[in-house]
């Protein structure tokens, strides 16, 4: 693959889960990828597989710090000569009704899941913008349009990504600057075997995770990389003519009525 010769990305959320792979994906591309991530050690870790393909770089990084995100992106540009892709996939899940989420939760999950996208495209958008263009993509959720249950915060927050990168697509069009979502399912990912260790209602954590990829029409969880493989096209010149959208990437699920015989 050589799709991403001479381009170069950061990665916000870069350590692990989808983030890890898409970060993976640019640089198996051929490009030079920045990660940020909250683990010193996943950080580390990543940046040494990264640099088996190229030229990698890392910071532990609090999305919710503006000063230390933005100078994380301008040493990426300063250090690559530039910047041309933007993948924010920062997030966290925290479970509650409206009545039941505290005003210190809701921030925590509003800062980390949305703000934080917005805060890494105020301060990549004046190198993608020296560049010529460049390509935004932010990882969303299905549950930016349905809810589960007890995920009040969660669910606004990606519902906030998806509206985000609209604005995005709309004022940064004539410069040359895409953005687009994607918007996945379950995915087999640190964060969802996290959930499936509070739910799994006796059942271990890979019982629990089959389970929930039978909710699925194509009868499993997705793997990171086929997220990855979603994002790395949304970020490359083969889509040149998509922005503004939302790519779900669900198995399926948001096709199924499940008023249907059988369901």
């Amino acid at each position: 693959m050589s799709d991403f010769e001479g381009k170069s990305a950061v990665v916000v959320g870069g350590s692990a889960g989808i983030g890890r792979a898409a970060a993976e994906r640019l640089a198996a591309g051929g490009a030079a990828v920045a990660i940020a991530g909250v683990s010193r050690a996943e950080v580390d870790e990543a940046v040494d597989q990264l640099r088996t393909h190229g030229e990698a770089r890392g910071e532990v990084v609090d999305v919710r710090d503006e000063a230390v995100l933005a100078n994380f992106i301008d040493a990426t540009a300063s250090a690559f000569g530039g910047l041309d892709i933007l993948v924010s996939s920062a997030g966290i899940q925290r479970y509650g009704t409206v009545e039941e989420t505290s005003r210190e939760l809701w921030n925590e999950v509003l800062d980390v899941n949305l703000t934080g996208c917005y805060l890494a495209a105020k301060y990549a958008l004046p190198h993608l913008r020296a560049r010529g263009g460049g390509a935004i993509v932010n990882v969303s959720s299905i549950q930016a349009s349905v809810a589960q249950a007890a995920v009040a915060a969660y669910s606004v927050s990606k519902a906030g990504i998806n509206a985000l990168t609209r604005a995005l697509a709309v004022d940064y069009a004539a410069e040359g600057i895409r953005a687009n979502s994607v918007c996945p399912a379950s995915v087999d990912t640190p964060m969802l075997r996290w959930a499936a260790g509070l739910f799994g209602e006796g059942r271990t954590t890979e019982e629990t995770v089959a389970a929930w990829g039978g909710t699925h029409p194509l009868g499993r969880v997705a793997k990171s990389d086929e997220v990855a493989e979603v994002i790395a096209f949304l970020a490359s010149d083969r889509s040149s003519f998509v922005t503004g959208s939302e790519y779900r990437v669900d198995g399926g699920v948001l096709a199924v009525n499940p008023a249907s015989p059988g369901n």
